[in-house]
């Protein structure tokens, strides 16, 4: 028989989840450090319950089988649950950020250990694919105009972690 131990005073049976759908994260048996590099990067993050295996398993006592944490207003869902299933980029987490060195500092922390890919998609050192966009891309790519979206477009498809100041001169000279 399975027990689970929480680490929080919130009892196992009582433990839900704020948001009606939130992302559900399945690791292998590294789920703990991947909770505990989000809730370093991002701010404001906490990490919630922790549950531990107790001595029936199936994992080893006191390691984590699942836990929940939050960063930026987005709940999470964290389990240690073997090696079946894996990340791909088809699923992403879509970051705005409102600066340049926002996005650098994101860049940096996140693909770690990680790959970078085009037009600000990288991946981290769990596989997990995050996509790191200025709040003006929107506004840039989808504006009345479509000879400078266009040019803001082509500016796009050519970096790998994006540029604010690039792209808008993209754009402006378009």
């Amino acid at each position: 028989m399975t027990t689970l131990t929480p680490t929080s005073r919130q009892e196992a049976d009582t433990v839900t989840i704020g948001h009606k759908v939130s992302p559900f994260l399945w690791f292998d048996s590294n789920a703990e450090e991947a909770i505990l590099f989000y809730t370093s990067i991002f701010k404001p993050s906490k990490i919630g319950n922790m549950f531990r295996h107790g001595e029936g398993g199936p994992g080893p006592k006191d390691t984590l089988m699942s836990g929940t944490f939050e960063i930026a207003g987005q709940e999470f869902m964290a389990l240690n649950g073997g090696p079946m299933f894996k990340f791909t980029p088809a699923v992403s987490f879509f970051v705005t950020c409102t600066s340049q060195a926002e996005i650098d500092e994101l860049w940096v922390k996140l693909s770690a250990g990680g790959a970078t890919n085009r037009c600000g998609w990288l991946q981290d050192k769990f596989g997990l694919s995050w996509q790191i966009i200025p709040d003006v891309l929107g506004r840039l790519l989808y504006s009345k105009d479509p000879v400078r979206s266009k040019q803001a477009l082509a500016a796009m498809l050519r970096m790998t972690k994006l540029d604010i100041a690039e792209l808008q001169r993209a754009y402006d000279e378009g």
